[in-house]
């Protein structure tokens, strides 16, 4: 895996269609995101290709407004965006059917920071730092469904 492409992934204890109508809701990113503070959207639009918002992102001390833009959408399935703020990239949060009562959640970045700021050995540096929050982040957004289970199912 290149350097500046990060993968994380979790099982969720709920059905893809209920974790899609959360995920669905670019706003609610907030309540789960470790590392986003804010999201502002650019005009009405609030979902699907074309949506852009202004993230505020907080790491440690450190603070970026992460403009980013809705590439591709497939609904109940699929979002993907780019990053054009001070650090770019792509990215894919995925979420992938996993049997009537749970699915695996996958988000995908791929990253590059500017030269200014040490661009690939940044980036290099701040894999293990991304990963932890992202995998941090992922654990708090299966954590809002803690009951979706009977009781003794796995």
């Amino acid at each position: 895996m290149p350097a500046d492409r990060f993968t994380v992934s979790q099982l969720v204890r709920a059905p893809a269609d209920v974790v899609w109508d959360d995920l669905a809701h670019i706003d609610r990113h907030v309540d789960w995101m470790y590392d986003a503070a804010d999201i502002t959207f650019h005009g009405e639009q609030r979902r699907g290709v074309g949506t852009t918002f202004d993230c505020l992102t907080v790491v440690g001390p450190l603070r970026t407004v992460d403009r980013m833009e809705i590439t591709s959408w497939v609904e109940g399935a699929q979002i993907g965006v780019r990053h054009v703020g001070l650090v770019t990239g792509e990215g894919v949060i995925s979420v992938i059917d996993a049997g009537p009562s749970h699915c695996v959640v996958s988000w995908t970045e791929r990253l590059r920071f500017p030269w200014f700021v040490g661009g690939p050995v940044a980036t290099f540096a701040a894999r293990p730092v991304m990963v932890a929050i992202w995998r941090s982040s992922l654990r708090k957004l299966a954590a809002r469904w803690p009951s979706a289970l009977p009781d003794g199912e796995q």
